[in-house]
């Protein structure tokens, strides 16, 4: 099928190769011009501008936006929504707000375009091992693009229609809450092993651990690569990011009344992790120390 894309970042240009390598006509397109020529020099079709983009796809045409969420996928799915003609589709595969994509597909219809939310974990190694899907919007439109997403899944088979608008972005948000707390998981696990009195391998335990063990998942297999570049992470700073979905996951707890205690200590570990010195632990050291007697480390010694 013909397919236009937005975004060549990390995951979409090799959503674009593996769409190419899979036989169908993909045109690319871009904020900037480079990621556009690398794919036409692989053979790919690109273009430098959203108007050549959509010129170029025949109708009915299907877009793939692949563009962090927030205000750079609101303005480039508000641009389409002025360039696109009734019966087009825009399909939203990054990591949207499963709201927002609710009210995306509301504009989208009121114009006669459909809007898809498709949630993409793979990450990086996606064009080797295939992207998981969790696609949202209405089901006789997935039928249509079906033959997209069964070239972007693993083995033609993971890849999954969750229901209405805002269903696959919102799947693709507990996805990634859960994510949260399996690293956080891991991270303290491994910290305990580092600080033990045993001088422990800790690539080869996590080596060991990939197969056969009740913990093993790709998180781990990234991870026993990781230490065995660098056993004890030298050149890592110990600073997370997060991206918005482990925040939502909690607000969507709280909205449901589930209580959700690994997953939002997780994120908060996270938060830890950016403070230089917190604020909060000198206000705990001068309580206990005016309660109790507590000494206190100063910046003197």
């Amino acid at each position: 099928m013909q397919i236009g894309l937005f975004g060549l970042g990390r995951m979409g240009a090799n959503m674009a190769r593996r769409w190419h390598r899979d036989g169908h006509e993909v045109i690319v397109c871009n904020r900037s011009p480079g990621p556009v020529d690398q794919l036409k020099a692989e053979g790919i079709r690109g273009v430098y501008t959203l108007e050549e983009l959509v010129a170029a796809l025949q109708p009915p045409r299907a877009v793939w936006v692949m563009v962090p969420s927030g205000e750079p996928t609101e303005t480039v799915i508000r641009r389409l929504l002025d360039l696109l003609s009734p019966g087009d589709v825009i399909v939203d595969s990054g990591n949207s707000y499963w709201k927002d994509s609710k009210r995306r597909y509301a504009e989208c219809k009121a114009r006669g375009i459909h809007f898809m939310d498709q949630g993409t974990s793979g990450g990086i190694w996606g064009l080797q091992n295939g992207y998981c899907l969790m696609i949202g919007g209405d089901e006789d439109i997935f039928h249509r693009l079906e033959p997209a997403f069964k070239s972007l899944a693993p083995d033609g088979k993971h890849y999954l229609y969750c229901g209405p608008a805002g269903a696959g972005h919102f799947v693709k948000m507990v996805h990634n809450g859960i994510e949260y707390g399996m690293m956080q998981a891991y991270a303290e696990g491994f910290e305990i092993m580092e600080r033990s009195e045993f001088n422990l391998k800790l690539d080869q335990v996590a080596w060991v651990w990939t197969k056969g063990s009740v913990v093993r998942s790709w998180l781990l297999e990234l991870l026993a690569d990781a230490l065995r570049e660098d056993p004890k992470l030298n050149n890592v700073v110990g600073y997370v990011e997060d991206s918005g979905e482990g925040r939502w996951t909690i607000q969507a707890a709280i909205d449901e009344d589930v209580p959700a205690p690994v997953i939002t200590l997780s994120l908060y570990q996270r938060f830890v992790s950016r403070q230089k010195e917190s604020f909060a632990a000198k206000v705990l050291a001068m309580m206990r120390k005016g309660f109790g007697g507590h000494a206190v480390k100063t910046r003197e010694g």
